[in-house]
């Protein structure tokens, strides 16, 4: 018995509904109520049943059937639904509800969504880019020279992160040697290792400090302490 009916629920199916229209109707105009309307035609559509009257709709939610032919009518103002006609069997001439509208919309509205993430990124990056010369500018404490510029803005076009390029440059403060070689020789080797975020970065030069202090100790050369002789048969 629980097996039958497990097997005839399964065969009620799904509803497919696009995941950027779940997240993005409230933006797109679509109120709650509205947006169930055209779950529930697309869900009638699938079932066979093209063209559900509002009593039919209504029966499903918590409104009644005059209230679903407004949001019907409102629908398709607003250029979500759409009522088409066509000739089938016996050249009778049907009605049917189209989605077409709603999914050009959706496409439309992605569009647009996704022009403004790039825009947005564009921004972003210009504003970094800009920060990041007035914080070299800043720790040099002069202007930049053309061909540090160009250094500069080289490092950003070659995969770059500007994070990781204001963490080569407090490496080298750190380090004391403050110039653009250096600093270009701190990103080859961060690039060379792997290395891609600031902490890993940090992680790396203290290391490296570490290492040249226990070199540089090794290399002080150890000074033997000599008794002085005395030669008692002198006095």
């Amino acid at each position: 018995m629980l097996k039958d009916n497990f097997l005839a629920w399964m065969k009620e199916g799904n509803v497919s509904i696009p995941s950027f229209l779940l997240s993005h109707y409230k933006r797109m105009g679509l109120s709650e109520l509205e947006f169930m309307v055209l779950l529930h035609i697309q869900h009638f559509n699938e079932k066979g049943n093209t063209f559900p009257t509002p009593d039919q709709i209504s029966d499903r939610m918590n409104v009644d059937s005059s209230e679903c032919s407004s949001l019907l009518r409102r629908l398709i103002q607003k250029g979500f639904l759409q009522i088409k006609e066509e000739y089938r069997e016996n050249s009778i001439l049907f009605e049917m509800y189209s989605l077409e509208p709603l999914y050009d919309k959706l496409v439309q509205f992605f569009l647009k969504v996704q022009n403004e993430k790039e825009t947005s990124q564009v921004k972003v990056e210009v504003e970094n880019e800009e920060s990041l010369y007035t914080v070299f500018e800043k720790e040099f404490g002069r202007p930049l020279s053309p061909f540090e510029c160009e250094t500069l803005a080289m490092w950003m076009e070659d995969e770059h992160h500007f994070t990781m390029i204001k963490a080569a440059l407090k490496e080298a403060v750190i380090s004391g040697k403050l110039n653009f070689r250096y600093i270009d020789r701190i990103l080859f080797e961060w690039k060379k290792n792997g290395i891609r975020t600031p902490d890993q970065a940090k992680s790396h030069g203290q290391k490296f400090r570490l290492h040249n202090r226990r070199d540089k100790k090794q290399e002080i050369p150890q000074v033997s302490k000599t008794v002085p002789f005395y030669n008692w048969l002198e006095q």
